[in-house]
Parts: structure tokens; C-alpha cells; sequence
């Protein structure tokens, strides 16, 4: 398994050793041990899995849950391919307001960990793209909330050749600024506290 750092403070990728053979192939897109070598995280306590399919061009997001409780996500991509967004909307971290892709397809077959507090997006590149996710907490609608994917001042990388395709949901979401201005956004300490209870310490 090999770890990259991303450009956003504590999110990371994650790329499986795959094995193919005549049958087809065989690769494990989380593994324990790993991910404990590189978050220090000595559990991930999955509450729920997650799976969504989408048509080209579906664009998902930027969607974070309110903290607290706050919400950590590790996902991959079993089918097709998606360009898979990390944004920091942590008020007062070190890396906020940057954000960082991961294409996400069936040759490499990459992850991607999301620290608690942190916002996603992804854009499908090609029909039927299906998106697998383990979460730490479980689907509440109220704690659900997004920022605007098309904010300017974010500059996400949605690509020339894709026409989007938006929820009503995400249509309407505020920009980072609004976001901020209203007091919802995640702030950094508490994120990185929250997360802290999964190192034992």
C-alpha cells in the first residue's frame, strides 16, 4: 500500500498493490495496518457504508457534517472513474481554504481519507461511476451540509469537458465565506481533538 500526503492537512491517498491473474484481479482498498502507520488513527470506527452511481458529469458536493459530531470518510471508486475532491473548511488550520484531487478509477484503484471537519466533492468523469464510503458516523440529515462547488474563490477543478450536472441541494449552497459568516463551519481544533480519541490518547 502506498501513502501520499496531500495538499490539505491530514487527508491522504491511499494506492492497493492490485493482483491480477486470468480470473480478473483482487486488491484490498483499505487495510488496517496501513492506514494506522499513516494516521496514527489505532481504529477507524466505521458507523455506516455508503454508495453512490453516477452519470458523466454528476458533480457531488462540497459536503461536510457538522462538528460535532463530526464525520470521517475513507473512499475509493470500484467503478469507472471520478476526479474525488478534499477541501479544508477548518476555521483556523494551517491548510484552509486549499483543497487537492485524487482521480479515482479502476487502474490504480486509489482511496482517500478524510479527516473529521473536512468538505468533499467528486465529478464523474464517465457513466456509472460508483463511489464506495466508509463513514464514522451515521446519516443525519440535519447534520448534513455543503458549500458551493462552483465558488470562485476555491476555484475547484470541475473539467472543460464535462457538462455538470447539479442536485437542487448543491445549487444552492453557500460559498466558503457565507458559510463562514454564519458560523458553520468546523473549526480545527475540535476537528483534530474529535479525531484524536482514535489514537487512544
Amino acid at each position: 500500500m502506498k501513502v501520499r500526503e496531500l495538499a490539505v492537512a491530514g487527508a491522504l491517498e491511499f494506492t492497493p498493490t492490485v493482483f491480477p491473474d486470468g480470473r480478473g484481479l483482487f486488491l484490498s482498498p483499505f487495510q488496517g495496518p496501513a492506514f494506522t502507520e499513516a494516521t496514527g488513527n489505532t481504529r477507524f470506527p466505521v458507523s455506516q457504508t455508503n454508495h453512490s452511481r453516477s452519470k458523466r458529469g454528476v458533480v457531488r458536493g462540497v459536503h461536510y457534517t457538522l462538528t460535532p459530531p463530526g464525520c470521517a470518510k475513507y473512499v475509493y471508486c470500484p467503478k469507472g472513474s471520478a476526479l474525488d475532491i478534499v477541501v479544508d473548511i477548518r476555521v483556523g488550520s494551517p491548510t484552509f481554504g486549499k483543497w487537492d484531487v485524487v482521480l479515482m478509477d479502476q487502474n490504480d484503484f486509489r482511496a482517500m481519507y478524510f479527516p473529521v471537519g473536512l468538505g468533499h466533492a467528486f465529478v464523474a468523469l464517465e457513466d456509472d461511476t460508483v463511489m464506495s464510503y466508509m463513514v464514522t458516523s451515521s446519516y443525519v440529515p440535519e447534520h448534513e451540509l455543503a458549500i458551493s462547488v462552483t465558488d470562485p474563490a476555491l476555484g475547484l477543478p470541475i473539467p472543460d469537458d464535462v457538462t455538470p450536472v447539479y442536485s437542487e441541494r448543491d445549487t444552492v449552497a453557500p460559498t466558503l465565506a457565507e458559510a463562514a459568516e454564519q458560523g458553520l463551519l468546523p473549526q480545527y481544533e475540535l476537528s483534530t481533538r474529535l479525531e484524536r480519541q482514535w489514537k487512544g490518547v
